[in-house]
């Protein structure tokens, strides 16, 4: 898989380190981070699941498992590094997971196609208008009653959570996920819930389509 996705958005191509990575980002907490946004998200058995930016995979296959075998479960990236280790991941596993290249700024999907999509720790690596799109574009994607669920970076406030972050290697955040409610008013979502997640370095959004 040589093709390479065209975006402004940063792209992760170090997909064999990535899981090391992100394991040392959440202080070894990343198992418990997917349970929790598994939870959270509230996928239903039999949903239809989108994961955008699913990088290697892990949490996709977790809303697998979650949404069942009658679940169709999608995972895009724009990194094709990414996408064959995830669905290398998905191969050993023996679970039914589609992943392919794509862009949240342009969902390579029909309208009203997903009951959840699902965001994490990827709309912080976006510029603000590439983020704007990608929100309309995943409003687009969602059927009537479906929503959103984002876990994120948190723009940090104040000198603690300045250090959190820093430690997290993303110290030079000037938004966060706690600023993602305005653009998804924007592009339509209602009922919009955020909230803090674990030690407040992290924060989620749920937003729905009526």
């Amino acid at each position: 898989m040589n093709t390479t996705m065209q975006t402004t958005g940063r792209t992760i191509r170090w997909a064999k380190r990535y899981d090391s990575v992100v394991r040392l980002m959440t202080l070894g907490k990343d198992k418990a981070l997917r349970q929790i946004s598994i939870e959270r998200a509230q996928i239903k058995p039999g949903d239809h699941v989108l994961d955008v930016g699913c990088g290697t995979g892990d949490l996709t296959l977790a809303a697998k498992r979650q949404a069942g075998q009658r679940g169709k479960v999608f995972g895009i990236d724009a990194a094709p590094e990414m996408v064959e280790v995830a669905q290398s991941k998905a191969t050993k596993a023996g679970i039914e997971v589609d992943f392919r290249l794509g862009l949240i700024e342009a969902l390579p999907f029909p309208d009203d196609t997903f009951d959840v999509v699902l965001s994490s720790l990827m709309m912080h690596h976006l510029p603000e208008d590439v983020k704007a799109k990608g929100l309309r574009e995943i409003y687009r994607v969602l059927k009537p009653g479906g929503h959103l669920f984002v876990v994120d970076m948190q723009r940090p406030v104040g000198l603690v959570s300045h250090i959190l972050t820093t430690v997290m290697m993303h110290g030079h955040l000037h938004s966060g996920v706690q600023d993602l409610p305005v653009m998804m008013t924007e592009a339509g979502f209602t009922n919009i819930e955020i909230s803090d997640f674990w030690l407040k370095m992290l924060g989620t959004v749920r937003g729905e389509v009526k």
